[in-house]
């Protein structure tokens, strides 16, 4: 018997939509059940308080800074160290007070005692302070709640928009799919212990629309080789498409990964978070632009034919 699928080199991925669909679940159900159960460590972005950068002119022990910061009588107090071991990010909320007023002045004197701290019993290894960064508690849950409503006002507008470019069958697919993505990279990403803040919002965001595009392609080939095969079942045609253009998306993505991975392994601070999320949201983007967008619609295309199952 002739094979639905030639040419060189074919593979057959909607016979495997079942096991990777299934797989999927999995890590979305596995995702919102982890995130339900130890919630999202948020950064000061968004739970507010003060983030102070120090650099030594030498390797110090974070247990030695930690000792320093305790001794403050802060409230919360988060060390992250980066670069060689001799910079440091020192995270601390303050206690609210009766006002706004009465708040500042509170975040202005812990700050105040820990850079004198730090400038005292860390003298031996020359700190610089390089940044000082303080966010109130209002401001920071605000920003936390316009936040997440960006993300959701994004997937709305993708919705629409994938609606009117193409077809009713294909918008569920590309929400669900992004969905998908941004579920499973912020639960790999509280997992690993980091904290989520503005510049991962924005990350996220960012794989939002690094997926779309892929999906996006995935999209337009099957369009295009819906045209071609017209005497062909959705099912061919999907994996005609799909293999047309996997080495196109795994060169991209591929590309794209070494230059996120290099960040993270290299830079420090901030920058290597992002750039860990980067590299969780293409390997799922990519995956899912796949086994996620184009099994939505096979299933969209039998529910228009057989609107009564």
């Amino acid at each position: 018997m002739k094979k639905q699928i030639e040419s060189f080199g074919r593979f057959d991925f909607v016979g495997k939509i079942g096991i990777f669909g299934g797989i999927s679940v999995l890590f979305v159900v596995a995702s919102l059940v982890y995130l339900a159960l130890h919630g999202v460590s948020y950064g000061i972005d968004f739970t507010g308080g003060t983030e102070v950068q120090v650099k030594m002119n030498k390797k110090v022990s974070i247990d030695e800074v930690r000792a320093v910061a305790d001794k403050q009588n802060l409230l919360n107090v988060g060390l992250q160290a980066f670069g060689e071991g001799d910079e440091f990010i020192i995270r601390f909320q303050t206690e609210n007070g009766k006002t706004d007023k009465e708040t500042n002045e509170k975040q202005n004197q812990s700050t105040a005692r820990l850079k004198a701290a730090i400038e005292t019993d860390l003298k031996a290894y020359a700190p610089e302070i390089r940044r000082v960064d303080s966010v109130g508690p209002q401001v920071g849950a605000q920003l936390k709640r316009n936040g997440f409503l960006a993300v959701f006002y994004c997937l709305l507008v993708i919705l629409i928009y994938i609606a009117l470019r193409f077809d009713y069958k294909y918008a569920p697919g590309a929400v669900i799919c992004l969905f998908h993505d941004a579920v499973i990279t912020l639960a790999i990403f509280v997992l690993v212990g980091k904290e989520v803040n503005i510049p991962i919002l924005a990350a996220i965001l960012t794989l939002i629309g690094y997926s779309l595009n892929d999906t996006i392609v995935v999209f337009d080939r099957i369009r295009e080789t819906e045209h071609l095969y017209k005497d062909r079942g959705i099912n061919f045609i999907i994996n005609r498409a799909i293999n047309d253009m996997v080495e196109r998306t795994i060169i991209t993505s591929g590309t794209t990964f070494i230059s996120a991975l290099c960040l993270y392994l290299f830079a420090g601070g901030t920058v290597s978070d992002i750039a860990f999320a980067i590299c969780i949201g293409i390997v799922f983007g990519t995956y899912s632009s796949i086994y996620v967008a184009a099994p939505f619609v096979i299933f969209m295309e039998k529910l228009r034919k057989n609107p009564a199952t």
